[in-house]
């Protein structure tokens, strides 16, 4: 029976067929599966097939008629010739020839090439980028009727084909999700330092700024002898200068400076001739336009305001540097100076940390819409002055006020519930 020239010409196209078929089931999984950042980096080394599986890619409808088109085509030819094989050399067994054409083709022409497609994408993509391009050519105007027809009904139910490019674009959270499921490519530093720098968006002047409790600066109605101790004993070169309250700045001096504020201060002048005129930086500021702002105005020191122009605090472009990069050395040590914790799990500190590094020493997370410290916290949530021996629970958090000191909390005992 095969020594009919018919009958194994008939098998040699149905194998042909079947072979087709896999390849468009297989191209369909690849490319549509494929990252297209590897292959935007693929293509930039100049390879060829990667630009062909991009540009196809810019139009997924078109790509999608042109695998669909010729699967189906090499579907149904693969049917006629099977029912043509039955009827004409075993007995008209059209029934048995379908179910066996069904099971060779989930097998060899479905199952097999997409698994293979979804293994490696990117490679199965460029392999079959060419003939792709080459099917879309000879099938394009009937892919361009069934294109007609698709868009229409996408049009009723409002989607539009050409809006698919902007799912592209990854946002912050997508890019987070990538460098958290990166593993081991890229050295804990280095996704610590990107994964700051995702968060730059986020987070504002007033998550970061130096509190006005502990700003260190210059009074000028102190003593000559003060405000030269202050200055021989600052690790900053840039000092803010005011009178009895840091509301009251007239300036910031910095220390080359400092001989010469000296003895204005001591002569009794004026010294606004000595110091940098104060910049002034709004608390709901984002940290990357602060950055910005910096960069452009070659400010080095910020005193940070509310919406009723009230300073809270100071803020540097080193801050916003720390913030990126961390603390210079082992911040994990930096943290421990200022978090005691116990055995029962429990922290101990005081109440001008900022949630965020208890958060992160501690890897909980406390709440920090409103308050940034732990004092501002628990006097929001008290709604009154805290007292020392109190003891609340804000969420999943008792926390436990052990000294106080001119109203402020100085120890707070911490745990998570």
């Amino acid at each position: 029976m095969l020594e009919d020239p018919s009958l194994l010409f008939l098998l040699i196209v149905l194998i042909l067929l079947l072979i087709l078929s896999g390849f468009f089931s297989g191209s369909e999984t690849g490319m549509m599966a494929s990252n297209k950042v590897k292959l935007k980096n693929i293509s930039k080394k100049g390879d060829k097939s990667a630009k062909r599986a991009l540009e196809l890619l810019k139009r997924p409808d078109k790509l999608l008629s042109a695998i669909l088109v010729g699967n189906n085509f090499a579907n149904i030819l693969a049917s006629a010739i099977v029912t043509i094989l039955m009827i004409d050399f075993f007995n008209g067994s059209v029934l048995l020839g379908s179910i066996l054409l069904t099971i060779v083709v989930l097998i060899f022409s479905e199952i097999t090439p997409k698994t293979i497609a979804a293994i490696k994408p990117e490679k199965f993509a460029l392999r079959s980028s060419g003939l792709l391009k080459v099917f879309s050519m000879i099938f394009s105007p009937l892919i361009l009727i069934v294109n007609a027809v698709s868009s229409r009904i996408l049009k009723m139910i409002k989607l539009d084909i050409k809006n698919s490019r902007d799912n592209d674009n990854l946002n912050t959270q997508e890019l987070r999700t990538l460098l958290e499921e990166s593993g081991d490519l890229i050295p804990y530093h280095f996704k610590e330092m990107l994964s700051s720098i995702l968060g730059m968006e986020e987070l504002v002047v007033e998550d970061i700024m130096i509190p006005t409790s502990e700003v260190i600066g210059i009074n000028a109605n102190d003593s000559v002898e003060n405000a030269k101790n202050i200055i021989e004993s600052s690790s900053y070169s840039l000092l803010p200068v005011y009178k009895e309250s840091i509301d009251g700045i007239i300036g910031v001096l910095h220390l080359k400076d400092s001989h010469s504020f000296l003895n204005l201060l001591k002569g009794g002048k004026d010294l606004k001739s000595v110091l940098i005129d104060t910049y002034f930086v709004s608390q709901s500021t984002t940290l990357i336009n602060q950055l910005n702002e910096f960069q452009k105005s070659d400010i080095n020191i910020g005193m940070v305001v509310d919406e009723y122009g009230e300073i809270e605090g100071l803020i540097t472009p080193e801050d916003i540097f720390v913030e990126i990069v961390g603390r210079f050395g082992n911040e994990r040590i930096e943290f421990e100076k200022e978090f005691i914790k116990k055995k029962d799990g429990s922290i101990i500190t005081d109440g001008f940390c900022k949630i965020r590094d208890l958060n992160k020493y501690s890897e909980w997370s406390i709440p920090e819409i409103n308050s940034k410290t732990i004092n501002g916290l628990l006097t929001e949530y008290l709604d009154q002055i805290p007292q020392a021996n109190l003891c609340v629970e804000i969420n999943e958090y008792r926390f436990e006020i052990i000294k106080i000191e001119e109203n402020l909390i100085t120890q707070v005992k911490i745990q998570k519930v």
